[in-house]
Formats: C-alpha cells, structure tokens, sequence
C-alpha cells in the first residue's frame, strides 16, 4: 500500500509582481521535505491574460466572418441571392462557437493554459499543485456565466480581489487556481501533468516520483538512494542488485523516470 502523500498546501506573501498587486504563494509540501512553491497570479495579471485572449477570438471570428463574405460574394445573383446568405449564417454561427468554446477547449488541450494566459505568463493548475483534469477544466469554465455577470467579469474580479488563493468563482467550484508560469516548477507541474495522462499508476504515486526528481540534486545521496528504493518497492518495481550497488544512484533516477513516462514493466 503507497505511503500517503503529503501535499498541504499554503499560502504566503510574496513580492508584487509587473502588476504592482502583492503576490501570494502556493506552496505543495512534498514526501521529501523539501517545498514547492508557485506565486499565485492577481486580478492583474488575469485581466491582462483575458484581454489578450478576447483580442484572439475577436479576430479569428472577424477573419470567419470575412471569409463568409467572401464566399458568398462569389455565389452568383438573382436566384442564388438565398443560397448567398447560406455561407455568412455559416459563418457567424462559427464565429459564436469559437467566441464560446475558446477557452475551455484550448484550456484542455494546452492542459490548463490559453495564449493569452501563455503571453502573460500564467497557468491554471489543481489547490495541489498538478495540471487539472478534464472535468475541473469544463467545470471552471462552465462558472463564467455567472463570474462575468453582471457584465466585464465584475463578480469573478470581486471574488479574486477578496478570496485567499485570488480566485474565481469557477476555480472554486473546480478546486483551481491561477498560478504565475515559471521555470522549475512550471516545467514540474507540466510533467507531472503529462504522467497523469499516460501512466497506469495511482497519481499519488506519481505525485511522489515526480517530487523526488524535482529534488533530487538537493538531497544527500544516501537520503535520496533510500527514498528512490522505497518508492520504487512500493510500486512493485524494486531494482535489481546490480542497481542496488550503483554508487550514484543514477540507476535509481532512471527508473523513476522510466515510472513518470508510463513504462509498464
């Protein structure tokens, strides 16, 4: 039976960030003891990122349209007046779904990010730390009918500027949060997410092989030998002798590694 983990999460002041707001940080306290800390993004930096998203789906659904136009300029006249109005209704119908759908269909594919959210540098990711699932995805978008009420989002604006974690109402409902994208632990959540979506194992066996990676160069060998072993064990994947007796450990990490890319052996 894996160990539980433990992945309390907290909140912390920080500096302010390009926005001027003081910034919180969200720290997932892994197995090893060692943190990972996110600063958590302000009503600044999301105003900023969904400006820069509504300028991407106004213009595709302008380029749409125009398209629209443009095919039905080329349908000939008299009769085929009604048979031109064909291709704009087309078009502004696929101009709406894409004004709609914009961001929970890219939030999904780019797990828990949008141009816009990428320009200015900010993902959504679980109260835990990892890349939010499908549903979490629809839910919280599912939440912005009421979060841009009355109009220009002033209800999730309000709840962001007064709510610990600077959220939402659609990333309470999900259990999400919007987080500033950065090096190490962006690239730790975006593998961490990606195992999730491959691998067999428990998640929170993989929560614990991707924190013991993450700290790996920060750890003692010995100490990071015997949790590498221990895991490993508890997987159902102890190592041979001749990994055991590796002086590095480097056999070690490799096999963690092989646990985080779905290797099903």
């Amino acid at each position: 039976m894996l160990p539980e983990a433990i992945t309390a999460a907290k909140l912390k002041a920080s500096r302010s960030d390009t926005f001027g707001e003081a910034v919180e940080e969200l720290t997932v306290r892994g197995v090893t003891g060692v943190d990972i800390t996110v600063r958590v993004a302000g009503p600044g930096t999301r105003s900023y990122a969904f400006v820069l998203d509504w300028h991407i789906r106004v213009l595709i659904g302008l380029g749409i349209v125009l398209l629209g136009l443009a095919a039905a300029e080329l349908l000939p006249g008299g009769t085929g007046k009604i048979v031109a109005r064909r291709p704009m209704e087309v078009a502004f119908i696929l101009a709406g779904l894409t004004y709609v759908l914009y961001h929970p269909v890219l939030e999904v594919l780019l797990r828990g990010r949008t141009p816009g959210k990428r320009m200015a540098g900010a993902r959504i990711v679980t109260v835990e730390g990892a890349i939010p699932g499908i549903g979490a995805l629809l839910l919280r978008n599912l939440f912005r009918l009421i979060d841009s009420l009355p109009m220009m989002y002033i209800v999730g604006l309000s709840f962001c500027m007064f709510t610990a974690r600077r959220v939402r109402i659609g990333d309470l409902v999900a259990g999400t949060v919007l987080v500033l994208d950065e090096s190490a632990a962006a690239e730790s959540l975006r593998r961490l997410g990606a195992a999730l979506q491959r691998s067999p194992l428990h998640p929170e066996a993989l929560k614990l092989a991707q924190d013991l990676l993450d700290r790996w160069s920060a750890l003692e060998e010995e100490m990071r030998a015997s949790l590498a072993r221990s895991l490993l064990a508890k997987l159902g994947k102890a190592p041979g002798s001749e990994q055991l007796a590796a002086p590095t450990g480097e056999s070690l990490r490799a096999m963690l590694e092989a646990v985080l890319a779905g290797d099903r052996s």
